[in-house]
Parts: structure tokens; sequence; C-alpha cells
């Protein structure tokens, strides 16, 4: 009797479904592979696309429209991430004069968001030993850090690193000089 229950509740039940949405602004979609019983596999990547499945299989189309309720689920999700990049005058934490209106753009940002969560990274080129740039892309960091709590944002937000010429923007030798790694990045979530 419980079995018949469950096999009338099974079969109330309505086939999984699985619908890619369309990626945050500027980013891809991404993908999804649906496996199914039979060892079959089909590859989702496109957005809008959906996938049925059934005991007789998996079934692929495309949906002209995202559900009301889907989307009121996106409207509620956090903005993404967004990234900010800072350039200094080589072999110093000096700002170049460039890089002082981002700083406005990250404050605009932080404020704009509410619980902002910041992580700020420091960055060199390859001049130098490796211990030196790993003092200075942290002072870096620390100092455009300490500039953002000068403006009244929350220190437990913010968090700085210094990587050093270990994750350069541009591939470079050693001891090659380059304004494109002398940088460090912010990013507001």
């Amino acid at each position: 009797m419980g079995g018949a229950v469950l096999a009338l509740a099974l079969g109330a039940c309505a086939a999984p479904k699985a619908l890619l949405l369309p990626g945050e602004d500027g980013h891809p979609v991404g993908a999804l592979a649906v496996l199914d019983e039979k060892g079959g596999e089909q590859v989702m990547d496109q957005p809008l696309r959906s996938a049925r499945m059934t005991r007789g299989g998996t079934t692929l189309r495309t949906e002209t429209a995202i559900k009301p309720a889907y989307q009121q689920l996106m409207n509620a999700l956090p903005p993404p991430a967004k990234s900010f990049t800072l350039y200094f005058v080589d072999g110093t934490s000096t700002l170049l004069p460039t890089s002082r209106p981002v700083l406005d753009q990250i404050r605009a940002e932080m404020a704009a968001r509410s619980g902002a969560e910041v992580q700020v990274t420091g960055h060199t080129d390859t001049v130098g030993s490796d211990e030196d740039n790993d003092r200075l892309s942290q002072k870096r960091a620390d100092e455009v850090m300490a500039e953002l709590i000068a403006e009244g944002f929350p220190k437990d937000a913010l968090s700085a690193v210094g990587r050093g010429e270990r994750e350069p923007a541009v591939n470079t030798g050693d001891n090659v000089a380059n304004a494109d790694n002398r940088r460090v990045e912010v990013i507001v979530r």
C-alpha cells in the first residue's frame, strides 16, 4: 500500500527540468551537462536552453522568455562583483594621477552597495627581488585600503593582500619594467 502511494506520488510529480539563465552583464552563460540514466549526455551552453528529464530521455529546447517567478528570483540576487584597477609610479606606492578618478568610482560603488565587501590586491612588475616586490605590493594594497578607510568605510569590510610579481597582468621575463603590472586590483562585492 505504501509503495502504491509512493508510485502515485511519483506519478503525480512533474518531470525534473533545468533552465540555463542568461549570464550576468558581460559574463558568459556557462554550460550545464545533462546526464540520463542510459549514460547519454547533452550539453546546454546557450541562454534560455532548458532540459526536461523523463524516464524516456532528456528533451532540450529553447525557451522564448524567462518565467515571471524565475525573473523575480533573479531580481533578488545581489549585483555582480565589480572590479577596478589602479596603477602606480615605477618602484613606489604612489598612485598615477590617472588612477585618482578610479578611487572615486570605488567609493561610489561601495556606497551604492549595502554591506559591501572589498578585496584589495597589490601587484608589481618583475623588476627587483621577490621579497622586495612582495613588500611593495602589500604596501600598495595597504595604502589603497587606508585611503578607503579614511573615507569612512568600515575596516572590517576591507581586506588587503600583496601578490608581488606572481600574477602579472602581462607576462614578461624577469627584471622587465611594465606599467600594466604595477597595479592594485580592487573587487567590490
